[in-house]
């Protein structure tokens, strides 16, 4: 009795040793690709550290999602800075501690988390910043600048001229690393990383209600336009253009 006792305890052991071993092939691959894939972090450019985001408003959820519409017209008011580190909070902002990678607002299949969220800001849009093309780190909640100038005009070019995107005061930007996601989910990466940026967009919208700001989604544009004035890696894939402003 004793002896099958060891042998079932050995079993045992020996099972959860290999269903650990099984569980690092599948998830490590893509925590590794995921922080190799990252942007390279320049050290040389300019970091704006965001308000901290508050957890709580006057507008509840049901009353955001009653009152959520694509708004195309704004006025020519900049927004604050504590208004944009909210809505990037609401896009992809770490809410809660997990291995090195950290829960986020939005879900994201496998926990890979292959989007990387921009803001353009034209001259004037946002108190506090200059004109130019940003980059969030939602580990640290910040801003790095990554290209200097307003490309407000040369982004609503690049989406076939949509006049809303040069008339708001600034516009967030969402590209995908779709390697991170693939490396688990092979062919419906794809599929995954753009229900992701649905996600995402979702969450900005909802934000931009309860603060009062109008934004709308942006489908069409030249991904490689895009990808120049955000300054972007080669591998990273524009899915989502989002327009921001005060509503006229």
């Amino acid at each position: 009795m004793i002896g099958r006792r060891k042998l079932l305890k050995n079993s045992a052991f020996i099972s959860l040793l290999v269903g650990a071993f099984v569980t690092g092939l599948v998830f490590l691959p893509g925590f590794i690709v995921r922080r190799e894939q990252q942007p390279t972090v320049r050290t040389d450019l300019k970091t704006v550290v965001l308000p901290k985001p508050r957890l709580s408003g006057p507008m509840s959820v049901e009353e955001a999602i009653q009152r959520r519409r694509s708004r195309r017209e704004y006025r020519n008011e900049p927004l604050k800075l504590a208004e944009v580190s909210q809505l990037l909070w609401a896009a992809q902002g770490v809410t809660a501690p997990h291995l090195w990678t950290g829960l986020r607002s939005a879900p994201s299949a496998g926990g890979l988390y292959p989007l990387e969220t921009y803001v353009v800001v034209k001259r004037g849009g946002v108190e506090g910043l200059g004109p130019g093309t940003y980059h969030y780190n939602p580990h640290r909640h910040i801003l790095t600048q990554v290209a200097e100038g307003d490309f407000s005009k040369d982004l609503m070019n690049a989406c076939v001229d949509q006049e809303w995107v040069g008339a708001a005061a600034c516009n967030i930007v969402f590209t995908a690393v779709v390697e991170r996601t693939r490396v688990r989910y092979g062919d419906r990466a794809l599929q995954y990383v753009f229900q992701e940026s649905g996600h995402a967009a979702q969450n900005v919208y909802l934000q931009a209600e309860a603060l009062g700001l109008g934004c709308v989604v942006i489908g069409a544009f030249y991904e490689d336009e895009v990808r120049r004035i955000l300054n972007a890696e080669s591998d990273e894939l524009p899915v989502y253009v989002m327009p921001i402003g005060r509503p006229a």
